[in-house]
């Protein structure tokens, strides 16, 4: 309890409880309004708690599964700490601009971040010193032009799992596209917004720099420990894998070492046998027609 009052304090620091004005509320969102001052709505931090600390646990989990999860926030005030953060945990991010289709037609989309990539490949190992001077400048500008819009999508291979959306309202394509596709969003919603669009709202200011700041970042950290857990688990497999391997490797020397000792027994036991008999057979051979034969040749001569 003391965890979450330390966090509606800050939350409340922060002005994550600042609404719209009343005349641009969205009534769905009544349940999550605690009182109305000079005009504005304020929100209520109690709900907003309880919805951040239930979509960082559902985000947890997801990257603890290794799916991505989409952050978007190409307002202003949102763009440098989405991209801080994205960036921190590694997943994908748009903060430029929502290209149409970004999600229902990803196939194109992979295409022009290839283009980019060759692009990229082209400058770096010196394939493009063949190009005019403007050729290469032209080259140069596009190639900006797209890391701008899709440089954070770069390492992206497929529709990612989830999207964390900072403006419901802002970014309502993105949020069209998602639904169409069945990925599960998240997103930060204001009092001029319909939460019953997303599948985790969470109540708050998302025009303060600040309240987008403090958001992201709790969201941010529960997925860095999904991704740590993840990392830990793998570990811990490898780990269970390399003892499997040893006592393996033991069981097999020791097998062979008995297999071995075996071999080696049976080889003496016919070995000492054998070599009596013949050893026997060899004197009586040697004793018998040999001496009789011994004393015969002298008595025929006499």
């Amino acid at each position: 309890m003391e965890n979450n009052t330390s966090l509606q304090q800050q939350l409340l620091d922060a002005g994550v409880h600042f609404g719209h004005l009343r005349k641009k509320w969205n009534p769905k969102m009544l349940p999550y309004i605690f009182a109305e001052k000079k005009g504005i709505h304020i929100i209520d931090l109690n709900k907003t708690t309880e919805h951040l600390t239930e979509a960082a646990a559902a985000l947890k989990q997801i990257a603890r599964s290794g799916k991505k999860i989409m952050f978007v926030g190409t307002k202003k005030q949102a763009k440098e700490i989405v991209t801080e953060c994205a960036r921190r945990v590694n997943m994908p991010y748009v903060t430029e601009r929502w290209l149409g289709g970004m999600l229902t037609n990803f196939n194109t989309v992979r295409k022009s971040v290839k283009k980019m990539q060759s692009i990229d490949k082209m400058l770096g190992d010196g394939s493009a010193e063949s190009l005019t001077k403007k050729e290469k400048l032209t080259l140069g500008r596009d190639r900006d032009k797209m890391d701008k819009v899709l440089g954070g999508i770069a390492q992206l291979g497929r529709v990612p799992t989830a999207l964390f959306i900072i403006d419901i309202g802002h970014e309502h394509i993105a949020l069209a596209e998602a639904k169409r596709l069945g990925i599960t969003t998240f997103g930060m919603v204001d009092t001029n917004c319909d939460p019953n669009k997303v599948d985790f709202a969470i109540p708050s200011n998302d025009d303060a720099t600040k309240s987008i700041a403090i958001i992201t970042q709790y969201i941010t950290a529960a997925i860095a420990e999904g991704l740590a857990e993840r990392q830990a688990a793998k570990d811990e497999d490898v780990e269970e894998v390399a003892d499997d391997e040893k006592e393996k490797k033991a069981a097999r020397i020791q097998a062979e070492a008995e297999a071995e000792a075996g071999r080696g027994g049976a080889g003496r036991r016919p070995g000492g046998t054998g070599g009596g008999n013949a050893g026997g057979g060899q004197k009586r051979r040697v004793g018998g027609p040999g001496g009789g034969g011994a004393n015969r040749r002298p008595g025929g001569g006499r």
